[in-house]
């Protein structure tokens, strides 16, 4: 019998009844009462996890058993036919809806003595959730959500846990396609030494900071807690679901996707997926050549700086696109060979637009069955784009009024949401826009104070044209200059589009 289970709830146990004698030091508590405590708790988190799905397979409550019935938790000679019976496991799931009594004994200590001992349980807590999901060959949804949701909930209740800023997927990042070999990925000197895997749930938290996007990251932690389930079973010699880790990340333009695919390279280094964690981004222009015989030699060049981490291939339906000279076709099979040779060593993300990424796997056997999951990345509501729009003039040293504030929601308010919509890249357009629109207004003031020179205004917004305006210029329909439309809008008189969060379309921020 694997005593994967047995290992870890004394694990737990003895660490966890270590840290319960550190909190009582100087007090007349029991030690040995501290030291049951801490299997009570151990056997109730185990109870919970098992229940979440409400299977209670034969794998599960064998290990349970195997784990406490020396500790006399367990009546008598139990098979998994009596714990059903006597209902030990039926309904413990309630116990993981708030965080246990001996956790927020350690966090009050840790907040009068300044101590670790509450991030301790977190750290045991979360293998050993992690090691009862990991019984069964086959985790459920549930069982994944319940990991996730757990994890949240601990940490949120962490003493001392950084409180940062939100940051955006599409900002403040350098652009890392293969094409500029930018330092610090896969330009890397190929014998630098590699820093050590970041701890996984430091990454998480940057994904977490991160404005909106909040299908994505539920969608990335289900994806962690499986690989790290996966994990386990592999160092415990356990069967594993024979899967492989390639994405279609599908989304319009500036929705954060290589932002989320470098935090996912980053994720993958620290669960041992990859070696390296690099992320490489490239088009079709880095993989397509001009000449018979080069197309396929440039896409193992690339797949060659990317491995050991992850490729990012951007508009990976353009390669179907061309005319009978074209070697895209032949990119498209160099591709799928290579992702097939590669696949204990390296990650390939497909991004684009959801439609024209649906059709390519539709189209193609290869990718069918190599990408069998797609993460959407929705449009970013007006009110994200606002806050987008706030974090990237703070990183400019300006702000904006309250007027300024309203401006920017009415501005984009008025873009249709749909294929091509800019998103991220909107508001960075927005932003550059009105600080040209500010310097022009204080061009005539003879000595500015500070607060002149950063703070942008309401009119600053409101005379920058949206995309339809242009549009209509371009086209010799325009009747009007936006600002007194958009001033309108502030004022009253006329009624602003909804916040339409439309599906979205294309490629990587």
């Amino acid at each position: 019998m694997d005593r994967g289970l047995t290992k870890a709830v004394e694990r737990f146990s003895r660490l966890i009844g270590q840290a319960l004698r550190q909190a009582a030091s100087g007090t007349t508590v029991d030690a040995e009462k501290l030291g049951r405590d801490s299997i009570v708790e151990a056997f109730n988190l185990t109870a919970a996890f098992i229940d979440v799905d409400d299977r209670h397979t034969d794998d599960e409550l064998w290990a349970m058993v195997a784990a406490f019935a020396h500790h006399d938790l367990l009546p008598g000679m139990v098979t998994p036919d009596s714990i059903r019976r006597n209902d030990l496991v039926e309904g413990k799931r309630s116990w993981l809806a708030k965080p246990s009594d001996l956790f927020e004994t350690l966090r009050q200590v840790d907040l009068k003595r300044g101590t670790s001992l509450a991030r301790l349980y977190y750290d045991e807590a979360m293998t050993l959730a992690h090691t009862v999901v990991s019984l069964d060959q086959y985790p459920s949804d549930d069982e994944l959500r319940s990991l996730v949701e757990f994890q949240r909930l601990l940490l949120a209740a962490l003493p001392g846990e950084r409180s940062k800023a939100p940051t955006t997927a599409t900002e403040g990042e350098p652009s890392t396609k293969a094409a500029e070999g930018a330092p610090g990925d896969e330009a890397a000197e190929p014998d630098a030494p590699v820093e050590p895997p970041e701890p996984l749930e430091d990454v998480l938290a940057e994904l977490d900071d991160l404005i909106g996007l909040e299908e994505v990251k539920e969608e990335v932690r289900l994806l962690s807690a499986l690989l790290r389930i996966q994990k386990l079973r592999q160092e415990r010699n356990l069967p594993v679901v024979d899967s492989n880790n390639h994405l279609i990340f599908s989304g319009n333009p500036g929705t954060g996707k290589t932002t989320v695919g470098r935090l996912l390279a980053r994720i993958y280094r620290s669960l041992g997926v990859v070696e390296k964690g690099q992320l490489v981004e490239v088009d079709r222009a880095g993989l397509v050549a001009g000449f018979v015989g080069q197309t396929a030699t440039k896409v193992t060049e690339v797949f060659d700086r990317a491995d050991g981490g992850v490729l990012l291939i951007d508009e990976a339906y353009s390669l179907t696109r061309g005319g009978e000279k074209d070697f895209g076709r032949e990119a498209i099979d160099a591709v799928v060979k290579n992702v097939e040779d590669r696949r204990d060593s390296m990650v390939v993300i497909l991004a684009g637009y959801p439609k024209e990424m649906a059709d390519l796997v539709a189209t193609n056997p290869g990718f069918q069955s190599r990408f069998p999951k797609t993460i959407y990345f929705p449009d970013y509501s007006n009110d994200e784009l606002v806050a987008i729009l706030l974090l990237i003039a703070g990183n400019g040293t300006y702000d904006l009024t309250d007027e300024a504030k309203e401006a920017a929601m009415v501005w984009f308010a008025a873009h249709e949401r749909g294929h091509g919509f800019g998103n991220g890249r909107l508001a960075r357009n927005l932003f550059e826009a009105a600080v040209s629109r500010h310097a022009q207004r204080l061009v005539d003031v003879d000595e500015p104070s500070d607060e002149q020179l950063t703070t942008l205004e309401a009119a600053d917004i409101a005379a920058v044209p949206t995309e339809a305006d242009r549009e209509a210029r371009q086209s010799g329909e325009h009747r009007g200059f936006h600002e007194p439309s958009n001033q309108a809008a502030l004022s009253g008189d006329i009624e602003t589009p909804g916040d339409g969060d439309g599906p979205g379309g294309d490629t990587a921020a």
